[in-house]
This record gives C-alpha cells, structure tokens and sequence, in this order.
C-alpha cells in the first residue's frame, strides 16, 4: 500500500575525495588509497540521506555508482581499469551496504543506492542498485541492462571495460520482488511499488514499459550523465515515459566536476509524474526533495485517456 503524499529525495553531487591527481596519468597513484575514497563518498552520502530524513523523506535515491567518481571517461587504459575495479563490493554483505543497512534502519527509511557490485558467486562486476527497507534489510538490486560506450561532443566513455549488463538472474517469484521478468524486478515496500532504471537504460522504450507492466509506481533513473543531446533528452524522457505509463520518474543526475577529468555534469534532477513535473521542496544543496501522490499514478494528467486499456500491443512488433 502505497503513502501519499511521498516525499522522496535524490542526492545530487560528485566525487568529495580531496586527494585526486590532477592527471589521468596519475590515477595509478590512487592505489592503495581506494578505501579512503571509497569511505569518504559514502560519509558524505550519509550526511545527505540524514538532512533528508529530518525534512520528512521516506525513500532517498542515491547517485549511480556514488560512492567513486565516475570513472569510464575517455577510454582508460587497463592499468587504470584493473584500478577501479578493485572498488567493486558485495550487493549484499559489502561496507557500502552494511553501512547503509544500519542508516536505513535507525533513520526508518527506504534507499535506492547504486554501487559497483562484485558478484562473489561468478566473479562479475555490474552496475547495480541496491534497494534496502527501513527495517535495513536488503530487499533486491536492479542490474544496468545497457551498457554504453562511445563518444559525444564532450568526452568518450566506455563502461565496458568494468561491468557487463545484468545476466538476468534477478527473478524472485516471491515478495518483494513481484515482477514476472527476469530482467526488470519491482519491489513491493510499505511505501509504494519501486523500481529502477539505470542511466542509458532510460533510452530504450522497453524499460519502462516492462517495469510499469510488471507493477512499477515510482522508477528511480539514477544516472551520470553529460552532452547537449543528454541534457535536451533529459528534460523529456522522463515526462513523456510518466504520462504513457502512468508512472512516477525520479531522475538523478551527478552534479559538478571531477578530477582529474574534469568533465562537468550538469545535474538538472527532476521528478515526473503522470501529470507533469511534481514541485520541488526546499532542499540544502546536494540534494532534490518532491512530495508524489502515488496514488493518482493511474491518472494520465487529466487528459481522459486510458492508454494502458487502449494500447494494441499485437500490433507493434515488426512481423
């Protein structure tokens, strides 16, 4: 049973470790020293998630892969990508979760946290967000499904070299996860149906479809993302994708500069709805904050239409 009005938070930050090289070339030197890194994107994601539970959130949505910078730009070299995937952790009994595991449950409230997840059963990495209870209980995780690579006006990027896209080995035919696909769970919590969608993931129209058919009321879109044709997307994928499914999107974006690539992300989070653009709440800086009534998700803005009965789904594959 869903809350309503919810109020959510998204975090909207970049990489705080102080100690960065100035030159990719020096990145090796970050050897040694990933825990301290690792360690302080966390405490500062902590200082967050607190001052959004003291102005009424009941679910706070993380950064993708917030607790490192984001580290795919401009093609590394391997030195480089053996560094950063020695930050990958347990999706479950890791220290980014634990931790968060014991936030969740003094603070009662729900979180989306997107890590680096090493599978120790096959030894892979994903990009994966973990969805933790109040109770501070691992409740499921989402793999990014698409994996990109490639170049915009801006920078290159290659996330292949350090995760592949989720094996579809996420199936649960029991609570919480109530999705009948393999790929696209959705979890039932005390405050709503959630699920999530993983940056490039927000491109491709069957996502979002597959979530809100397997039950989905609010989609987190975490992302790290940058470029004119992002940014002019960005401002619409999220609308368009919440009317036709009528869902809610809580879309975050990294915010800010990162050394030693020194990329810009410009941030712009948002949440949409059935109905439009929720406002913002007040928030301190790093954060974005919206009350959402879930339970007018069903509603297309008003506008009469029913297109979850009128859709003709035998009809739109090619044949």
């Amino acid at each position: 049973m869903s809350q309503s009005p919810l109020r959510v938070a998204l975090t909207e930050t970049c990489n705080v470790y102080g100690p960065m090289p100035a030159k990719t070339a020096d990145l090796k030197d970050l050897a040694g020293r990933l825990e301290d890194l690792r360690r302080a994107n966390v405490a500062h994601h902590v200082d967050l998630i607190r001052a959004a539970t003291a102005r009424g959130a009941g679910i706070v949505g993380l950064g993708e892969l917030f607790s490192a910078p984001y580290f795919a730009l401009h093609s590394p070299d391997p030195l480089q990508a053996a560094l950063w995937q020695e930050l990958a952790e347990d999706a479950r009994d890791g220290p980014t979760v634990l931790e968060l595991c014991a936030l969740a449950h003094a603070e009662k409230v729900i979180l989306v946290a997107p890590i680096f997840e090493l599978d120790p059963a096959s030894g892979q990495r994903f990009n994966t967000a973990v969805l933790i209870d109040e109770k501070g209980e691992v409740i499921g995780k989402y793999r990014k499904t698409h994996i990109p690579s490639g170049a915009n006006e801006e920078a290159s990027f290659d996330e292949s070299l350090f995760y592949g896209p989720s094996d579809g080995l996420l199936r649960n035919a029991a609570p919480p996860n109530i999705s009948n696909s393999p790929h696209f769970p959705v979890f039932q919590t005390s405050r709503g149906r959630i699920a999530v969608a993983i940056c490039y993931d927000r491109h491709f129209p069957g996502v979002m479809a597959s979530l809100a058919e397997n039950g989905a009321e609010l989609v987190f879109a975490p992302a790290v993302t940058f470029g004119t044709q992002s940014r002019r997307l960005w401002e619409l994928e999220f609308e368009v994708d919440a009317a036709r499914h009528g869902i809610f999107i809580a879309g975050s974006n990294r915010k800010g500069s990162e050394a030693p690539w020194n990329q810009e992300f410009f941030g712009a989070s948002y949440f949409a709805g059935p109905s439009g653009r929720p406002e913002l709440l007040d928030a301190p800086a790093g954060l974005v904050m919206a009350d959402l009534d879930l339970d007018g998700s069903a509603d297309c803005g008003g506008s009469g239409w029913d297109l979850k009965r009128d859709r003709r789904p035998e009809i739109y594959a090619a044949r």
